[in-house]
Order: C-alpha cells, then sequence, then structure tokens
C-alpha cells in the first residue's frame, strides 16, 4: 500500500457526521468507538482527522524534545 491514498469520499450529513469509507477504515485501522480529532485550516479550507493515539505521540514526541529544540534554535 502507497504512504498517501485517496480512499473515496464522504457525504456530510444533516447532523454533521461524517461516514468515513471502510477502505480507509481498515487501512489505518479506525474502529468503532475510536476517538478523532478534527484538524484543519480555515484560511486553506481543509479538514482532516487524526487518531487519539497518534496525537498524543505527536505530543509526546514534540514536548519531549523541546529541550533540544530550544538548543537547536541557541546556536
Amino acid at each position: 500500500m502507497h504512504d498517501k491514498q485517496l480512499f473515496g469520499t464522504a457525504t456530510v450529513g444533516t447532523k454533521g457526521q461524517v461516514v468515513i469509507p471502510a477502505d480507509a477504515r481498515d487501512a489505518l485501522g479506525i474502529e468503532s468507538g475510536d476517538r478523532l480529532y478534527v484538524v484543519g485550516s480555515v484560511e486553506k479550507k481543509w479538514v482532516g482527522f487524526i487518531k487519539e493515539e497518534q496525537f498524543r505521540e505527536l505530543l509526546n514526541h514534540l514536548t519531549d524534545n523541546i529541550e533540544q529544540y530550544k538548543d537547536l534554535l541557541k546556536k
């Protein structure tokens, strides 16, 4: 499987709900009950989802390495 892939389309329902295509759920390991964070850009007009586990990993990576980033900025 390719790293980036178009999984099809989703339609926003009257209550604002979006059904993620089954191929995307399968490929990305998204299961019923998973928490997804909604991210996007108002300026660029895009929206996406990130699984809670990946979001936590991203935050942990950023906070664990913040001292290294500070040291790089001082140089």
